[in-house]
This record gives structure tokens, C-alpha cells and sequence, in this order.
């Protein structure tokens, strides 16, 4: 069977697990059966992709769809090879994340076979963007993946949060879509056709191109939730379903990331040096907005969201680097950033679900998304706790997990600058590495934040005192997830020597030299300039455990009550809270955000009387917001009162219209 079609067997699949539920009863067996099929779907992408990206091999065919001038084309290399495998990690976990997850909801008014067939539809959708090699079947699939999401995202319709997120995402969806069509028109008017294999054979002046890839970048950059275009991101994913946050985090951005670099470094023939610089200056600057942000909020699933307006920022870094070599006349360096932007790509999907997936169990046992009203969760949820400690460790960048490796790829890749020519550019791209340096010491203080408040110290609340570990379908999903991050931090050698067929489609090169000493020592540039051993990092780490713990002579350790300051038994109420963790980074970064801080003091009538009640109100805005968003939106509401104004309620006036209309038509006509 080829991979070809074992990927449309993927799609099937997953277009049938939101079909077939709706034709069976009971909504418990509906559940079993649409996440069964969603489990043989992510197979399917799994093997489909792995066969195409191990072969490098590319197959292609017409479909009997489309329009009668125009069918289907579809394709498989080794690029949408490795977007399929992506997509098939996070959706096998969520496949068996979902039916315990979803018994919470079977009881409610929302029907959960409702969001079985969006789910199934979503993830379609993105399947198909990945197997497009046309606009238009390209553009068909896109949108099926954006309304679908869009009603994940509303599914809760009943709350108002909900509904405003979903027309914020769906509006900003739409206006992304316009860029990419556009970019799309700019290509096929020079290509002659809307097919890929045209638009790479066009020849496509330079401002042109520019123009092009400036809509593909808009377009494509809002859909994965760069900044300033990021509205959307925070507000949709703390609303849907934890495991359908975990696909639209931890995938859906990817999708956009595959459709970004499809159409530069694949339809654009020829890659400019400017446009890398672009790239990696808003790349920088999402990266290190997002995770300031993420270091403010006290929601969880939001602190989650912001994250990853930061990951998507540094994968955009290291896209932005390798557009810089590549059109700076340095392909081999290029080839680096293009194969860290990649790896981090897999990486993120993998440690962004799994904490998404954590949030949800969280959320599921404890009905609780405010880091202020959790703590203690170790003790009542053991295994939920460890695999959260995981990805908190992989998303900080710390060695032996996957976060450092991609991170470290970045980093050599900046260190290249010396090969280039411009003075401008050797300045610059140290400086985006000290940014992102920053924004690793920050994420590692936002989740050392979120692990301390929500899963150590003492419960703060009953519900978080009274929490249960989650059902064992829940574990197991998060457990596959976080031995995924341990592999591929040990193991990245191995994976890196696979996706290293990808840069030799895109840009006709491969890495120098990533495994010159062998699969144990990481060598990207060369042996003499920088090398990494995750397997030593790992075996360092247990020795000097093993040491520690059997080893060393043991001491008598006195076990007594911590000091409670002389106030009595400690309570809850004397732990460090998420505000006051945070505080110090936001003074320090006070212009970044918009705040709004109040303390109210409580008196009796006696003016000299002591206080008896203090209150603390603490509200942070995000000022892109505020300066971009709020007042295109006063415009268009005042632009859509003033064109109120002709509903004046007359029939006679609506037949004036008409015929005013008619007149019109007519005049154009003749």
C-alpha cells in the first residue's frame, strides 16, 4: 500500500470519527467509537508520513474533485511527510486522552457527538492542507480545518466568553485567508495556473515576490498567533475542551508553520535576505512579548496559550535565520536553521499538548483553571504531577528533554553570523540571540511559577484538597507525550538525521556534519566548532543521583514541623500566590503591559482606627489591544451605524433602492 494512500486512509478516518457517532445511541459507545477511528487516523498519518520522510520519496496524482478546469492535485514528500507524523503524535494522544475526558460533558447540555464531528472534521482538514498541491484544493481544505476549529472553539456557546472568542477567531481566520489567496494570485498570475508545480516554474519578479511573500507571512503568521496579529490565540484556546486546546496549540499552529514555509522556501524559487529579516525581528519579538505575557496570567489554560505565541516566535527565529543564510549566498547554514525550526516544531507539538493535556486533567479533577485556587496537586494527582514536571522542564529548555536541543540548534545557527558578509546583519543576529536567550530565563521563571503554585505547597481551595488522580485513558495519553519529550532530547541524532531530507528538497543542501562523531555526539556546523551529547547529559544526570542517593553516607535526618514564624499552624493563606511570584518581572518589564492595580483598605469610623480589610485588585491588558484592535473596531462599529442609517424601516424606501439599483445595472450593461 503506498504512503499516499495509507495518508488518504488518514483522512477518511478521521472524517468518519466525527460522522459515524451520530448513528450510534448511547453517547458513551458514540465516544468509544469516534476516538477509536481517531486512533487509527493518527496511525495512518504516522506511518504515511514516516514512509514518505524515510524514502524521501514524493508521489503525486489528480483527483476526480475540484472544479471541472481544475481538479484535485495532491502530494506527499517529505516535507507534509513530517507535518503528518506531527499531527499523528498529538492526535493518537488526545485519542486516548478523550473518552474519560469527555464523560464530564455527557451530562450537560452540549451534546458531545457535536464535537465529535467537528473534531473529526478539523483534523481532516489539516490533513488535507498537508497532501494540497494546489490553491485551490489548498484554500477548500484550509477553510474546512478554520470553521471546524471555529465551532470547537464555540462548542460552550452558551457562555458569552466562548462566543466572543469564536467571532474574534473566526473574523481574523477569514482576513488571514485573504492574505494567503492573494499571495496565492500573485504566483499563479506569473505561473500561469494555480497549481504548486506551476507557481514554481513562474518567474516571479523580485518586488512581486516580495509582495507575495509579505501576504503568505500576514496571512500565514496570523493563523499561528504571531505577534501583533495574535489576538485570536489567547482568547479561543482557554475555552475549548483541553484535548482539542492541545490539537489546536500543539498542531493547528504547526499547520501554519507548514503552510508559511511551503510557499517561501517551495513555491518562491527565489529566497531574498530581507525577508528572513523580517522574520526573525517579529519572530524575536513574539517570542519575547509572548512569554512576558505568559508570565502575568493567572489562568492556566491562558498562561498555555501565550506560551505558545512565544514557541511560534522561535520557530519564526530560526525560519528568519535560515531565510538570512540561504539568501545571503550560505545554503549550508541555512540548512541549520531550517532543521532547528523543525525540530522545534515536533518539540513544541509534543511538550505544548502534553501540558495542555495536564491543564485539562487538572481542570477535570479540581474544576479549576486559576493557579490561585490549586496547590498541593502532587500528593492528590502523583502521576498527573510527574508528567507535568516534564513538559514544564521541556518547555524551559533544559537539558536532557527535547526543548534544548531545538534550542541549542537556534543558537548555533545564530553563532554563524561571522560568515556573512553585511555588518548590519553580523550585529543583528547575536542580538536575536541574546533575545532569545532572555525569553528561555523568563519561560523557565513562568513555569517554575506554574508548577510551584499549582502543584506544591498546600491546597487553597476544597476542591484542590479533595482532587483524585485522573482516569487511566487520561494517564496514558500524557504519558506518551512525555516519553516523547525524553526521546527526542536523548535520541535527536536519530531524528535529526531523518529530517535532514527536508532542507535537500526545500533549499538543495544538508547539514555539514550533524553526526560526525556518531549517533552519540550532536554535531550541526562541525566537530571542532560545537558538539552536544544528550546520552552523557542523561547518564550524568543519574550517576550524580545514584551517588546522592546510595552512595554518600547517609545521615540522620530530623523530621520536625517547619517553623511557623511564631503565628501558630501554617495555613494556605501563607503561601507565595501567582501574583506575588510574578510581581518582580513586572516591575522590572512594567511598560510591556497595561495594568490596572488597586488596594482598598477597609477602617471602622475612627480615622486613626487600624485596618480591618485590606482588598488587592490587579487587572494586566495586553496594549497591543489596546492600540491596534480597540480602535479598528470603534471604526468599524461607527462605519456600520452610518450605514445603518439607510434601514429606515420604509418599504417605498427599499423600492427606491431597488430601482435605483436597477438603473444602475442597466447603465453599466449598455
Amino acid at each position: 500500500m503506498a504512503a499516499l494512500d495509507i495518508a488518504y486512509v488518514a483522512v477518511l478516518a478521521a472524517a468518519l470519527s466525527g460522522v459515524l457517532p451520530l448513528l450510534v445511541a448511547r453517547r458513551r459507545y458514540a465516544q468509544r467509537v469516534a476516538f477509536a477511528l481517531l486512533a487509527v487516523s493518527a496511525i495512518a498519518a504516522i506511518v504515511a508520513g514516516a514512509s514518505a520522510l524515510t524514502g524521501e520519496t514524493t508521489l503525486a496524482e489528480r483527483l476526480p474533485l475540484g472544479l471541472p478546469w481544475l481538479k484535485w492535485h495532491v502530494r506527499l514528500d517529505v516535507l507534509s511527510g513530517f507535518f503528518h507524523i506531527v499531527i499523528g503524535v498529538v492526535v493518537l494522544a488526545t485519542s486516548f486522552y478523550g473518552p474519560s475526558y469527555l464523560r464530564e460533558y455527557e451530562s450537560g447540555q452540549n451534546d458531545p457527538t457535536v464535537l465529535n464531528l467537528a473534531s473529526g472534521f478539523f483534523i481532516a482538514g489539516m490533513l488535507l492542507v498537508l497532501l494540497a498541491d494546489d490553491a485551490f484544493s489548498f484554500m477548500v481544505a484550509w477553510e474546512v480545518m478554520s470553521v471546524a476549529s471555529y465551532l470547537l472553539v464555540t462548542f460552550q456557546h452558551e457562555h458569552a466568553a466562548n462566543r466572543r472568542a469564536g467571532f474574534l477567531y473566526l473574523l481574523m481566520a477569514q482576513i488571514g485567508a485573504v492574505g494567503i489567496l492573494l499571495g496565492f494570485g500573485v504566483l499563479a498570475t506569473f505561473g500561469g495556473h494555480f497549481t504548486f508545480d506551476a507557481m514554481r516554474g513562474g518567474n516571479v519578479p523580485a518586488a512581486w515576490a516580495s509582495v507575495a511573500f509579505a501576504l503568505a507571512f500576514f496571512g500565514f503568521g496570523m493563523k499561528a498567533g504571531m505577534i501583533p496579529v495574535h489576538a485570536w490565540l489567547p482568547e479561543a484556546h482557554p475555552v475549548t475542551p483541553s484535548h482539542i486546546s492541545a490539537l489546536m496549540s500543539g498542531v493547528m499552529l504547526k499547520v501554519a508553520i507548514y503552510g508559511f514555509m511551503r510557499f517561501t522556501f517551495d513555491l518562491l524559487v527565489d529566497v531574498q535576505w530581507q525577508w528572513g529579516v523580517a522574520v526573525l525581528l517579529i519572530g524575536a519579538g513574539s517570542a519575547l512579548f509572548g512569554v512576558l505575557y505568559a508570565y502575568v496570567q493567572q489562568d492556566l489554560k491562558r498562561l498555555l496559550a501565550y506560551s505558545s505565541i512565544e514557541n511560534i516566535g522561535i520557530i519564526l527565529m530560526a525560519l528568519g535565520l535560515s531565510l538570512i543564510f540561504v539568501g545571503g549566498g550560505h545554503p549550508v547554514l541555512g540548512a541549520i536553521g531550517l532543521v532547528a525550526a523543525l525540530y522545534h516544531v515536533l518539540n513544541h507539538a509534543v511538550f505544548k499538548g502534553l501540558l495542555f493535556l495536564g491543564s485539562g486533567a487538572v481542570l477535570y479533577r479540581t474544576h479549576e483553571r486559576d493557579l490561585e485556587h490549586l496547590g498541593g496537586l502532587i500528593h492528590r494527582m502523583p502521576v498527573t504531577a510527574a508528567v507535568f514536571l516534564v513538559g514544564c522542564v521541556a518547555i524551559s529548555a533544559l537539558p536532557p528533554l527535547n526543548g534544548f536541543v531545538s534550542e541549542w540548534l537556534i543558537f548555533q545557527t545564530a553563532l554563524q553570523a561571522p560568515a556573512l558578509e553585511n555588518g548590519v546583519l553580523r550585529t543583528l543576529l547575536p542580538i536575536a540571540a541574546a533575545v532569545l536567550a532572555l525569553t528561555g530565563a523568563l519561560a523557565a521563571a513562568t513555569f517554575v511559577k506554574v508548577y510551584g503554585i499549582a502543584f506544591l505547597g498546600k491546597a487553597r481551595t476544597r476542591h484542590a484538597a479533595h482532587a483524585r488522580e485522573v482516569p487511566r485513558g487520561m494517564r496514558v495519553g500524557m504519558v506518551l507525550l512525555a516519553a516523547l519529550c525524553l526521546l527526542l532530547g536523548v535520541l535527536p541524532t536519530t531524528v535529526i538525521g531523518v529530517i535532514d531530507a527536508i532542507p535537500q528538497l526545500l533549499i538543495g543542501q544538508r547539514l555539514p556534519s550533524a553526526t560526525a562523531h556518531g549517533w552519540l555526539w550532536l554535531t550541526p556546523v562541525s566537530p571542532d566548532i560545537a558538539s552536544y551529547s544528550a546520552p552523557l547529559v542523561l547518564l550524568a544526570i543519574a550517576l550524580s543521583f545514584f551517588i546522592g542517593r546510595r552512595l554518600l553516607p547517609a545521615r540522620q535526618v530530623r523530621r520536625t514541623p517547619p517553623w511557623d514564624c511564631g503565628f501558630g499552624p501554617l495555613t494556605n493563606r501563607m503561601q507565595y500566590t501567582s501574583t506575588a511570584f510574578a510581581m518582580p518581572i513586572r516591575r522590572i518589564f512594567a511598560p510591556v503591559w497595561h495594568v490596572q492595580e488597586q488596594v482598598e483598605v477597609t477602617r471602622r469610623h475612627e480615622a486613626d482606627a487600624p485596618p480591618t480589610g485590606l482588598r488587592h485588585q490587579l487587572h494586566i491588558e495586553d496594549r497591543t489591544w489596546l492600540a491596534l484592535y480597540e480602535p479598528i473596531g470603534h471604526y468599524v462599529i461607527g462605519a456600520a451605524r452610518a450605514i445603518g442609517l439607510i434601514q429606515t424601516g420604509s418599504v417605498r424606501t427599499y423600492l427606491l433602492y431597488s430601482f435605483l439599483t436597477l438603473l444602475f445595472l442597466l447603465w453599466i450593461v449598455t
